[in-house]
């Protein structure tokens, strides 16, 4: 169900296999694309219409070189100080890494692979197989906070393409009103200055953090115009929509990306739905 959903551009976030609110919203927003009764269950006109996509669900991976021999790091430190000291925020592993390139839980990925050994390159591994970015270009995006939803829509308003998000918090709340955005960027630094936005910990002075997936943005970041403001990735997808925020608007990293796709810098606008 979840892989068809995210094959369907309405995104549950982690396909982990489990029932969860993300994965409530997804089904409600396909019904709601659809036509169909919104429920957020699973109901026969809803997986009848999900089953038109018959390519199957599980896909099988062969590990190479490059996957064993990625740029990992073991530690990465809540710390910013510290984290401003690494020239690169990459993934902890290689499970990490496989499990977000095919949108999956850690544990979903080790349980379809039990007692597999995932540093040797030629190992065959079952994943999902999740879906690509739409072949349509996006013309505005609303932003929902109480819903904890973005939706980005094309050509005749059309829905082009639903996720979960995280929003905001009570003490750095997100932007109101109608924006633009302005640039898209892979792998972006991050510039930390608690004058600007918020202190972390004992943190005073300005930092430059260097680029990764597991950096304070993750690995995109969508510009948009209002200062120090941004739709950006995260180093834990799974807490999507379950944690706070900064002020700005975090998907995972694989949603984030596919929505740098089909954004267009200084057209497509954003704007942020009060409660």
């Amino acid at each position: 169900m979840q892989v068809l959903l995210d094959r369907a551009y309405t995104s549950p976030g982690v396909i982990d296999g489990l029932m969860g609110e993300n994965t409530r919203k997804a089904i409600e927003a396909y019904q709601r694309i659809k036509d169909m009764d919104v429920t957020g269950e699973i109901t026969a006109e809803l997986w009848s219409s999900l089953s038109q996509d018959e390519a199957s669900p599980v896909q099988t991976y062969k590990l190479t070189e490059d996957d064993i021999n990625g740029r990992y790091v073991d530690e990465v430190p809540d710390d910013y100080a510290k984290l401003a000291e690494l020239d690169w925020i990459g993934y902890h592993d290689v499970t990490e890494m496989l499990a977000e390139r095919f949108h999956m839980d850690q544990d979903l990925l080790k349980l379809l692979n039990p007692n597999t050994d995932f540093t040797a390159a030629g190992t065959e591994i079952a994943v999902v197989a999740p879906g690509g970015v739409p072949e349509k270009q996006v013309t505005r995006i609303e932003i929902d906070k109480e819903k904890g939803e973005l939706r980005a829509f094309g050509d005749g308003d059309k829905p082009v393409f639903v996720a979960p998000a995280t929003i905001g918090s009570e003490d750095t709340p997100s932007p109101s009103g109608t924006m633009k955005v302005l640039a898209a960027v892979e792998d972006p630094t991050y510039t930390y200055n608690p004058e600007e936005n918020f202190q972390q910990g004992d943190n005073k002075e300005k930092l430059e953090i260097a680029p990764g997936p597991n950096g304070p943005v993750g690995n995109v970041w969508i510009d948009l115009s209002k200062p120090t403001y941004g739709i950006h990735g995260t180093p834990e997808p799974a807490m999507i929509d379950k944690s706070a925020s900064h002020g700005c608007v975090r998907l995972t990293n694989w949603d984030a990306g596919r929505l740098a796709d089909l954004v267009k810098p200084e057209e497509t606008s954003v704007e942020f739905l009060e409660e």
